[in-house]
């Protein structure tokens, strides 16, 4: 059965978008990564929150613009929205409920990971229970402002347990596992 893996790039004080959604500032930082790579080859399906789906892309101006990953993977792609468009998205299908989300993003990746792109459906995952792994590669970077990587209005404590440390030259990789509450 298919686990899900919020994977997300961060500047080092914790945001993962600059102020508005901007994503221009991961461009320096995205490049050759080893492990990186063999992750993506792990993905079966994405889960991806609307905001992030329809936002700013970081291969803006690029050849790979609009493609997951920067064209590095390809697969079926679960959007979820409170709007669902009425147009037909080749390999992209936008659900309105959550739990139907999850499942059909599960069904689609098989026994490989639905990776789970968007702050506001990963913390979704985490509320649910249903969110496995988190995997964060850290820019060297401080942009000070924007959308934060788990923001908790009022808290919340989530244990993690560190399962890969690496390094590469333009990020740290850190790769946890979510702990059972309670």
């Amino acid at each position: 059965m298919a686990k899900l893996m919020y994977s997300v790039t961060m500047s080092l004080d914790g945001f993962i978008a600059g102020p508005g959604g901007d994503m221009s500032w991961m461009t320096p930082y995205l490049g050759p990564n080893p492990y990186v790579d063999e992750v993506i080859g792990e993905i079966g399906s994405l889960l991806v929150g609307n905001r992030t789906f329809r936002g700013d892309d970081p291969y803006k101006d690029t050849p790979s613009e609009g493609e997951p990953f920067g064209g590095g993977w390809s697969g079926p792609q679960i959007v979820l929205t409170h709007h669902v468009p009425e147009a037909h998205w080749p390999g992209i299908t936008f659900v309105s409920d959550f739990a139907e989300a999850v499942r059909q993003a599960k069904e689609a990746a098989g026994d490989k990971y639905v990776n789970v792109l968007g702050a506001q459906v990963a913390r979704q995952c985490l509320a649910a229970g249903v969110l496995d792994e988190v995997l964060t590669l850290i820019a060297p970077v401080l942009l000070g402002d924007g959308v934060r990587l788990f923001a908790q209005p009022g808290g919340r404590t989530v244990g993690l347990e560190r399962i890969h440390l690496s390094g590469a030259p333009l990020a740290s990789m850190l790769r946890f596992r979510v702990r059972p509450a309670g």
